[in-house]
Parts: C-alpha cells; structure tokens; sequence
C-alpha cells in the first residue's frame, strides 16, 4: 500500500438485469399518477402549497395536502436532467453521471461509533466524521462520501460541522443527508460557496449534494422541504428517498409499497422542478419490512426482494437513482451476518443500472461505525466490480498461439504469454494474507490493520488557511443562530 489515494474504481456492468417490461413499468407509473391526482400528498409548507397552487395543483390549506395533475407532474418532470455532475476538490474527482456507470458511497448518519483508536463504544462525534472520510478519501470504492455519523458535540449545527469535517478530509464529492431548514440551508450554501469561490462555479461543479428522506405514507417533512428548495434555487442537486416499511406505513405488497414512495418521491421532484426548472433532482426508493412479531424494521430477512428494481421506475420517469446498499444488521462487522446480508448488494446495484449507491461500512442496521467495517465492506464490493466485467475477446486473450506452441499433454507455465499476463492473474484481497507460517489470516484483522494503516499515512490537503478561516467564521453564526 502506498500513501498516494488510488483512482476511484466505480462499477461498469457489463450487463443489465430486467426486472420489468414496457407496460409493466407504464402501469406503475400510472397508478403513481393516480395516487398524485385522487389521493395526494401532505405539503406541510407554506412555500411549497403556493407553489403548487401557483401551478394549478388543487390544495386543502387545512389538511395541507396537495393533489398534482397529470399534466402538470409530466410537464414539470420533463424539466428535469437525466445526467449530471457531482463537483469534488479535485476537478479530477468529479463525477458526471452516465449510462453504464454506478458510483458508490458511504452510509450515514449512524449515532454510534466504535473508537477508531481506544476502541470504546460511544456516541459519535466530528472527529469520527472527519477519520472516516479521510478512509472514504483513500478507498477506491467510494466515489463520493456521505458524513457516515453525526457530530453530536456541535447540537443543532452538527450537520454542518459534518460538512466541514467532510471537505477538509476527503477531495471527493459529498452527499449530505442531515441538513434540514431554511436556517441550515442558507448556512451550507454560503459555506459550499466558499468552497467553489463564486455562483457560476457552484452551479457547475456543486461540491455536495442534499438527500432528503420522505415521510411515509405520503407526506412531505417541513424542514427538509424548505432547505431542498433553497438547494434547487442554487442549482445544488437534491434528491428525495422514499422508505417505506411493508405493513406498517405501506401495502404488504411490494408494488403498492414502491407505488407510495414513487408518489412521494416523484411529487418532491415536481415541486423542485417548478421552483427552479431545471434543477438537478434524483429519486431513491428503499423498501423495509415490519417484523410481524413486534412491528420492528428490517432490512434484510431472508424473502427479501425489492432492493433495487425500482431503479427502472425511477428511470422510466427520466430520472437518475439512488440505491440503498449495504448496511448489515449485524451488531458486529466480520460475522457470517455481516457478510451475508449485503455480499449481493453491489452486484444487484450494478445490474440493475443505478446510477450511484450508498451504503458501505456501516453495522447495526445503518448505525454503527468501525473502521473495520468500511474495509471489508469495500472487499464486498471489489469482487462485485469484477464480477460484473465484461470479458474482453481477442487473438491475444483466446491465446490461440500459445494454445499451439504448447499442444496436448504441455505445460503453460514457461510461456511468454504466461510470463507477460502472470502478475496480473490473481487479485489477492483480505481473505488471501498469510502469515509468517504460511496460514492465512482472519480477514478481520487485515481489515483493522489496512483502516490503521490509511489514518497513519493518508492524509489528504486540507482546504488552505483561508477557506478554513472562512468556514470557521461561517459556523459560529450559524451555531449562534441555530442554538435560539
């Protein structure tokens, strides 16, 4: 291992897994459509009610709930970019969003972390959001970081101290999901305007991007709403994420569950769209369970289905997707559990077309932090980007020649076309480290060693003196304001 960050290594499927047809996919929407216009959806906003009623949506000021038309929700959709970039410190780092490419994150905002360095269970401060994006920095797999905890000792301004703990230790692009309100909002713009030096700049190259989540079923959060329109205004992509859990806030069935997050996160879009026409937007759509026995959330039981073929839907409405990976609940990282609930998270991502993920490195259902947790889940990961490959076909891969030089009963070993293409052959990961006896090793305890190793030698630019002067004065305001 060295110290330099290597490139990031996002997936390129070779190939893409159908889950629905033409009118399979025409149904769906249309029952979207029809929950839009008979049903609709909670605005608890001021802001967004006369925006949509401005539009010619039917609104009950009582009940704040907003009926969209037909009309108006393909209208506004169509307003929306396919594609889009995601700006980093680094223009090198940037992502442009494309066919046939999947980026992948972190996970966030856990609450809890195992100390990267005494090992102690505890509340999770800005110090753990700041290692574990220096590690996301490092790593290949993470194209873009999510704040994986919280920075409990900042209070109210927690979201955007993550913010500033995220730029001064990673280059890559960041995705924040905790930032709520108006208050907070125009906080983080002025903050990603330092980082850019103007508005022209920002709205090119934005260095992070907002995702709010929905409340299901069918309504909208207040705050989030608000800041995600001052976002839009900015040219800031904002996303929505839908969670509805089967049995409790949606239908027991998968298609009446992606129905109501699909109406949810398609209504937040519109109103982005006819805020500011034009706006980068994205859909995610994460299905749950309720556990019959007590009502509990769970991710992963073992009938599990509906991970990830929604992403067609989102693209059938013309719009990018945001799967929802990884994120064991397992209580530890290293366990069979571990492994198993997520080890067909990134193929299925892969295969199913998203346009980026989130989800490494995090245990306890999306809670829990370890360094270790971030390494093996990267492992997962790599092996996913392998399998999904396609096999390149040539006269120097088919090896005719060599296949003749060394004929029935030979040995390939001595072969120049060995010799040339040996040392590439075999990729070896955690599972492939021996000792000095020749055994291989607990991958966990690699895992450790390799997190140790990256906060002991990867330490990437931090923003220069004036930018963190500037940041550091923008943070006392807001922490100012937000403590009233």
């Amino acid at each position: 291992m060295t110290g330099e960050r290597p490139p990031i290594e996002p997936l390129r499927p070779a190939h893409r897994l159908p889950y629905y047809n033409q009118d399979e996919l025409d149904l769906l929407q249309e029952t979207t459509l029809r929950v839009l216009e008979e049903v609709g959806v909670r605005f608890p906003s001021q802001k967004a009610l006369t925006i949509f009623g401005d539009h010619g949506a039917s609104i009950d000021l009582k009940e704040q709930i907003v009926k969209i038309p037909r009309e108006l929700v393909f209208t506004a959709i169509k307003t929306a970019p396919r594609y889009f970039l995601l700006g980093a410190l680094e223009p090198s780092y940037d992502l442009q969003l494309q066919e046939g490419v999947t980026y992948f994150a972190t996970d966030g905002c856990g609450v809890e972390t195992i100390d990267f360095r005494s090992g102690e269970r505890r509340p999770s401060r800005k110090v753990d959001v700041a290692n574990s994006a220096r590690m996301a920095d490092y790593l290949s797999s993470i194209a873009f970081y999510w704040p994986m905890v919280s920075a409990q000792d900042y209070g109210n301004a927690a979201p955007l101290h993550e913010l500033d703990a995220s730029w001064n230790n990673t280059v890559k692009h960041v995705q924040t999901e905790t930032l709520m309100g108006e208050v907070s909002a125009r906080y983080a713009i002025e903050m990603a305007m330092v980082i850019s030096g103007d508005e022209e700049e920002l709205r090119r190259r934005p260095p992070f991007s907002s995702l709010i989540c929905t409340i299901a079923p069918l309504s909208q959060d207040k705050e989030g709403i608000d800041g995600a329109l001052l976002f839009a205004g900015e040219g800031i992509p904002v996303g929505f994420m839908a969670m509805p859990t089967l049995g409790t806030t949606a239908p027991t069935t998968l298609p009446g569950a992606f129905v109501v997050g699909d109406a949810e996160v398609i209504s937040a879009c519109v109103l982005m769209q006819l805020a500011s026409p034009g706006t980068p937007v994205f859909h995610s759509l994460i299905p749950g369970y309720a556990d019959p026995r007590s009502g509990s959330y769970i991710s992963y039981p073992r009938n599990a289905r509906g991970r990830f073929e929604q992403c067609e839907l989102a693209h059938h409405w013309g719009l990018p997707f945001l799967a929802g990976a990884f994120g064991t609940e397992s209580e530890h990282p290293g366990t069979w559990q571990a492994a198993a609930d997520v080890a067909l998270d990134p193929f299925l991502v892969g295969l199913s077309g998203s346009d980026f993920a989130t989800g490494l490195g995090m245990n306890n259902s999306y809670t829990l932090l370890t360094k270790e947790g971030m390494v093996l889940d990267d492992e997962i990961y790599h092996r996913a980007r392998h399998a999904l490959l396609g096999s390149e076909l040539s006269e120097e891969t088919l090896a005719i020649e060599t296949i003749r030089d060394v004929g029935p009963g030979g040995h390939f070993l001595s072969q120049k076309h060995t010799r040339k293409r040996m040392k590439n052959l075999v990729e070896f990961g955690l599972v492939h480290q021996r000792d000095a006896e020749g055994k291989y090793r607990d991958p966990v305890m690699v895992a450790r060693e390799k997190a140790d190793w990256i906060l002991e030698n990867h330490h990437p630019q931090p923003l220069d003196a004036t930018q963190q002067t500037e940041l550091s004065r923008i943070l006392k305001s807001a922490e100012r304001e937000l403590s009233n």
